[in-house]
């Protein structure tokens, strides 16, 4: 992984470009010690970003968008510099201000922009699922359409890798690049799986249980409430290989740079750590922004194995692929198993007739020798916004076909053929853009990170400002999960909003209604978390406090339960008027009465169910 960009990324320190130890390794140091002037500089710049000690128990006392922007770029002059994310999304991605709506639920990275959508000959594409072996897939190579070669090197670019070091495979999508990791694993041989992930995640829970599968150990991480920072002397005993002596084959390491969750950033020296003794490593990238992997550390750092996603447009589309990276010179790691139906072949869209796909339906559903498989379309247009088919044959022996299915068989391969042999002849596939990636290299990992760090910031400190009334203690309205303002933090909010008694509202409530105000957030189970120094009594009020049914006892100082929570994700695409209709939504909720208002509301509009 070696960078392009040496000489920028030493402007951006901020965002893990260069060495730190890891938290608890090093000798202790005090306060003055570890803060730095530009730490100390940014938390008071954020501070005056919005209003000194600003404290709001009304929602309609708020400032207004024009005046809490002016505020923001008097206390962050550098977000001028990223003016450019503003005009690309202006140009290109029209329907965020067209449709008025707030996209905070999105993480991965958009391969397309929306105005290629309004053209017929933009070149989307279809995912294919096959049955296939990944070891024999990564180590003899398979055939591939001129398509998916194009799509490869663009992601090898844009991810700053290379293709000399790793392979590339595509999945169906996250979950499913996990678990074809984990079968392929030799877990019978170095038994040990060890993850750092402060949330409840599917993809992960599928590399764990083919871990348990074969008799494998499961470790992880455990965080501190509510900071949810990493318990670094337990997840170095975990690492740490007891017997120096023996250079014993410890496992898998599973590792996040940073939460995509409560955005805790974890430093890349945790891989280094693993490394040394003895682990293989495997870095889920799903987590980090736009152009992160092309910081020092990770261009220094090569992990065994990498996993990421990507997606078609931002805010229209989530439905994408997965990638697999795997090291060629841990290749013979792998294991010849089973063939597995979670690999995929990406494939350009054509507009197929629609009688075949009626047909391939049925003939599925009949158990026919030939199976017609429904794939997702993903389209350049909405005329072209129909699904393909793949005729496949099953079982050796023939079986005769009846009139009907030989016509349409026969016809299917002609119009193939004769759509292939436009496709070759007008050179369509030399012309693929993906002006998503390419917008995201234009502005840069130093602009990025400097937009999303000042968005996500001032959103932490506006939401801190927010109090109930006339309440004892001043009940705040958000509680944050995680870090609070921070340079290095994540590009996303892990929050909860509570009512003037301090109770919680339940999550998906506020989800709910968010979307009915045109706001997209995400929804999260907190998981693995540890109260440390906590008495008994402690912990349980916290407990009670989230809402639970306590799970502790004397003897135990983790919370089983998970903790739901809400989530806002950020992106360079994101502005500064999605960040404040989200304050200014979640503000709502200082009207003990606004919940009911809103089921007053839904009612008024003659809904038939209401689910407020």
């Amino acid at each position: 992984m070696s960078s392009p960009c040496i000489k920028e990324l030493s402007r951006a320190c901020f965002r893990r470009c260069c060495p730190t130890p890891l938290q608890g390794l090093p000798e202790k140091r005090t306060p003055e010690q570890t803060r730095s002037p530009s730490r100390y500089d940014f938390i008071t710049a954020t501070a005056f970003s919005l209003q000194p000690n600003a404290q709001f128990t009304d929602h309609e006392s708020l400032p207004g968008l024009d005046w809490s922007f002016s505020n923001m770029k008097k206390a962050y002059p550098n977000y001028l510099e990223t003016e450019r994310a503003d005009r690309i999304r202006n140009q290109e991605y029209g329907h965020l201000n067209s449709s008025k709506r707030v996209c905070l639920d999105y993480t991965g990275h958009g391969l397309f922009s929306y105005t290629q959508q309004l053209h017929s000959n933009a070149p989307f594409f279809n995912i294919i699922y096959k049955s296939v072996n990944l070891y024999t897939q990564i180590t003899h190579g398979a055939q591939e359409q001129e398509f998916e070669t194009v799509i490869k090197e663009r992601i090898f670019r844009y991810m700053n890798i290379s293709s000399d070091d790793y392979s590339l495979v595509f999945t169906a999508n996250q979950s499913s690049a996990f678990k074809v990791l984990a079968d392929s694993y030799p877990f019978h041989a170095n038994r040990n799986l060890l993850t750092v992930y402060d949330h409840e995640n599917e993809a992960v829970q599928t590399m764990i249980d083919s871990c348990r599968k074969r008799s494998g150990r499961v470790d992880t991480a455990v965080f501190s409430w509510p900071n949810m920072r990493i318990q670094s002397k337990r997840l170095r005993k975990s690492i740490v290989n007891k017997n120096k002596k023996k250079k014993k084959k410890r496992g898998l390491f599973v590792f996040p740079l940073q939460s995509k969750v409560t955005g805790s950033s974890y430093s890349y020296l945790w891989m280094s750590l693993a490394q040394e003794n003895g682990w293989h490593i495997c870095l889920d990238a799903n987590g980090l922004g736009a152009k992160d992997m092309e910081t020092l550390g990770l261009s220094l750092f090569q992990p065994d194995f990498l996993i990421c996603s990507f997606y078609k447009v931002f805010g229209e589309n989530p439905s994408g692929f997965g990638c697999l990276f795997i090291k060629k010179s841990r290749s013979s790691v792998l294991k010849n198993t089973a063939p597995s139906t979670d690999l995929v072949n990406i494939v350009q869209a054509s507009n197929q007739p629609l009688f075949l796909q009626q047909s391939g339906s049925q003939e599925k559903g009949k158990n026919q020798d030939l199976e017609i498989k429904s794939i997702s379309s993903i389209t350049s247009s909405s005329t072209y916004n129909q699904e393909m088919f793949e005729i496949q044959e099953i079982g050796e022996e023939k079986k005769e076909l009846s009139f009907s299915e030989v016509l349409k068989r026969d016809r299917f391969f002609d119009m193939a053929e004769s759509r292939n042999n436009e496709a070759s002849s007008s050179g369509v596939n030399s012309d693929i853009e993906f002006r998503g990636l390419d917008h995201a290299d234009s502005i840069g990992l130093v602009l990025i990170s400097t937009r999303v760090r000042y968005l996500v910031n001032w959103l932490v400190n506006a939401f801190g400002s927010l109090k109930h009334p006339h309440s004892e203690n001043g009940v705040h309205l958000v509680k944050i999960y995680g870090p609070k303002v921070r340079v290095d933090r994540g590009p996303v909010v892990a929050f909860n909003v509570f009512d003037w008694k301090g109770a919680k509202i339940e999550p998906m409530l506020v989800q709910k209604l968010a979307d009915r105000h045109n706001i997209s957030l995400s929804y999260a189970t907190l998981k693995h978390i540890t109260f440390v120094d906590k008495s008994i009594e402690e912990r349980e009020r916290l407990v009670q406090n989230e809402g639970l049914n306590s799970p502790l006892n004397k003897k135990k100082e983790k919370l089983d339960l998970g903790v739901p929570v809400i989530m806002a994700t950020f992106n360079f695409l994101t502005n500064f008027e999605d960040v404040y209709r989200l304050w200014a939504f979640v503000s709502r909720f200082l009207d003990a009465d606004f919940v009911e208002k809103e089921r007053w509301r839904y009612m008024a509009l003659n809904q038939t169910t209401v689910e407020v």
